[in-house]
């Protein structure tokens, strides 16, 4: 019997060299990170019908499959999940871009990230003064205590807290850290009037209460109180209470009312130091350093705009006065 001869392979297809269109990529993303197509057309303000025209497209254009699709389910295949990994960032970058352009025709703004602490006791104390010499330009303060990404986010500066070894090579030392106890100055004339014991030396400390910093990052063993003691000859000692507040601003918000002595950062209290609102009981003898220190970072994406490069050269002023007030040598630097 006469075999019947092999099939012959069907012939490939042309590799298609035309670009993708961003409606469909747009459509993907929603999809992909949702799940489904019902809430990607609620999110995107288009119909379910109209979204699954477009994924349709995509695929057509693709020449492949991008979801399994069930009843009630969707599921990305191997092709969707290689395509999401791409897509993402790459629509995240157009959206950082096209929100730039939009502000060069409104208002100009600079985006600051910056951890909480800082923001309250540092940077919005003196931006009244930067916004009187610049009153066109507006700031945005975003507080939060995760580090972002600079080069992925939409922020022109970052103003961080931490070791030389843990910032990129362009940062810019703003100043050091130096803890110093501070108490407020009801408090510290109870001591001077005899309704209180007098704080002259570590051990007077065990009449009060402490004010400890409650973060379980590594940076916050500097900021102890625990430290302070070890390095003051009172390893043991143990306060009338302890009083444990994760923030900074809390910390010396209860000495200004107070209820605690605080190991302030000095840098962040040198103001309320020298209008008297806070006191150092034991003057420049009760200050300790730490390796930690405040940097200046600025976005590629943004340096080259006059608002960002006027707004950072007033913080290098700024830190060049707080450097002054807390008496650390500039020449010092690292």
């Amino acid at each position: 019997m006469n075999q019947a001869p092999p099939k012959k392979p069907a012939p490939l297809q042309p590799i298609r060299q035309r670009p993708l269109a961003i409606g469909p990529l747009r459509a993907f993303e929603a999809v992909a990170r949702l799940l489904s197509f019902r809430a990607a057309a609620e999110e995107l303000h288009l119909t379910q019908s109209a979204i699954s025209r477009q994924i349709q497209s995509l695929e057509e254009e693709l020449g492949c499959s991008l979801f399994l699709r069930g009843t009630r389910h969707v599921q990305l295949t191997s092709d969707g999940a290689i395509l999401q990994a791409t897509a993402v960032p790459l629509l995240e970058r157009l959206d950082l871009t096209v929100r730039q352009i939009r502000e060069k025709r409104a208002r100009r703004v600079v985006n600051v990230t910056t951890f909480a602490s800082f923001a309250s006791l540092w940077l919005i104390p003196r931006l009244e003064a930067f916004q009187r010499e610049h009153p066109d330009i507006d700031i945005r303060v975003s507080a939060n205590d995760a580090v972002i990404e600079l080069e992925d986010s939409e922020f022109d500066i970052a103003l961080r807290y931490t070791e030389r070894g843990n910032t990129p090579a362009q940062a810019t030392r703003l100043f050091g850290e130096t803890l110093t106890p501070a108490v407020s100055r009801w408090l510290a004339s109870q001591a001077e009037q005899g309704e209180r014991p007098p704080l002259r030396r570590a051990a007077d400390l065990a009449h009060y209460t402490l004010a400890e910093e409650d973060d379980s990052r590594p940076s916050a063993e500097f900021l102890s109180w625990r430290r302070w003691l070890r390095e003051h000859g009172e390893p043991e000692l143990q306060p009338r209470r302890w009083m444990y507040l994760n923030f900074t601003y809390q910390q010396v918000q209860a000495a200004l009312g107070g209820q605690a002595v605080a190991l302030a950062r000095l840098a962040l209290v040198s103001e309320q130091l020298e209008r008297g609102d806070l006191v150092e009981p034991f003057g420049r003898a009760g200050r300790m350093s730490s390796p930690v220190a405040y940097w200046l970072l600025c976005s590629r994406h943004s340096e080259g705009r006059p608002e960002v490069q006027q707004f950072r050269d007033w913080l290098l002023k700024q830190a060049e006065q707080t450097r002054h007030d807390i008496g650390e040598d500039a020449a010092s630097k690292d």
